[in-house]
């Protein structure tokens, strides 16, 4: 399998080996345990006893439970292993070797939206188990929680998310869930979610498209659209993230056309401008890689009015970023007939 987390070429003596930075890992964090809020139906005595005696009876009390022929024990029993799960990351292994992994994954293939979204955020929390993930990929989760990324309530969505996110970190995973569907999913969940879903969803595809044919997934999904409307926003609190992300797959061929086509050349050209220094360095590494093999593309992006701003990031920038800059300014300056 093909992955790479940069996209680089030399130009000017110089080789751009690592144009989506090092400092990557503080624009995503990762999922941690479900954030949906407690459940109405668990008081608060429930809670503080399923928080302070996590005993291996009543995990396996719990875990015969899951395969009870009522939905209503069967919810309670996923919603108190969610708990249990979500609050003691101890309890994640004990919960794991009770046999808890291959039931939930059936819930989340439940009719019931509640029970699947119950299921869901299970098994998201206890895939944040390391030593739990290769059992749930091997117990069939991906499929059921792509179908929960499809079809589930926004909770379960955002947690389905999550959850391939964790399971992508194994590097295997990563076509298995490319070829399951995802990938188009999480681009809608991208466009259309809140927040919180456009963070996960944007942190799940900048982990899938490490592999070279989840990034042509992305790209013939849209993804473009979305990262620039992001980009374009600084309020968004996901410039940082989409930035990432679309550096990560200008790698591929199909993406240039895609960025230029969805409006991308103005928006990182005002990126350089008035990011901050971070934005203003991703942004030239994706101008740099837009424009290093097209006279049409440094046309553009010049008649856009790149160079004063890449000016100006010379005298003020990291040196890395200078760099970068100076690169760009000598392409942008290069004749334009040939």
């Amino acid at each position: 399998m093909e992955t790479d987390t940069s996209a680089g070429f030399t130009y000017l003596r110089h080789n751009f080996t690592n144009l989506n930075l090092n400092d990557h890992s503080s624009a995503f964090s990762d999922c941690n345990s479900d954030r949906s809020g407690e459940f109405t139906t668990s008081s608060p005595l429930t809670r503080r006893l399923l928080l302070s005696s996590a005993t291996d009876d009543l995990i396996l009390h719990l875990v015969s439970h899951l395969s009870s022929s009522s939905i209503e024990d069967q919810k309670q029993a996923a919603m108190e292993i969610r708990l249990l799960s979500k609050h003691k990351p101890e309890n994640r292994i004990k919960i794991a070797e009770a046999g808890a992994i291959k039931p939930l994954v059936s819930l989340i293939s439940s009719s019931d939206p509640q029970l699947q979204e119950y299921g869901v955020t299970a098994i998201l929390n206890l895939s944040l188990c390391d030593e739990n993930k290769d059992l749930i990929s091997s117990s069939g989760a991906v499929k059921p929680l792509v179908r929960a990324l499809k079809m589930g309530t926004p909770t379960a969505k955002e947690n389905a998310a999550c959850a391939l996110l964790r399971l992508s970190q194994i590097e295997e995973n990563k076509i298995l869930i490319g070829r399951s569907g995802a990938v188009p999913l999480l681009v809608n969940l991208l466009e259309t979610g809140g927040f919180r879903a456009k963070k996960d969803a944007s942190t799940a595809l900048y982990s899938l498209c490490s592999a070279k044919e989840n990034k042509v997934r992305a790209v013939e999904a849209g993804i473009m659209k979305p990262l620039v409307e992001l980009m374009a926003d600084f309020g968004s609190n996901m410039v940082d993230k989409s930035a990432f992300v679309m550096s990560l797959l200008m790698s591929v061929p199909e993406s240039k056309a895609a960025v230029v086509e969805e409006g991308g050349v103005p928006v990182l050209v005002e990126i350089v401008e008035d990011g901050t220094q971070r934005q203003r360095e991703m942004a030239v590494s994706i101008l740099l890689q837009l424009c290093e093999e097209s006279v049409v593309y440094r046309t553009m992006v010049a008649r856009e009015g790149a160079i004063p701003p890449l000016v100006a990031l010379t005298q003020v920038g990291t040196s890395r970023a200078k760099q970068k800059a100076e690169a760009l300014i000598e392409l942008l300056r290069q004749p334009r007939s040939h």
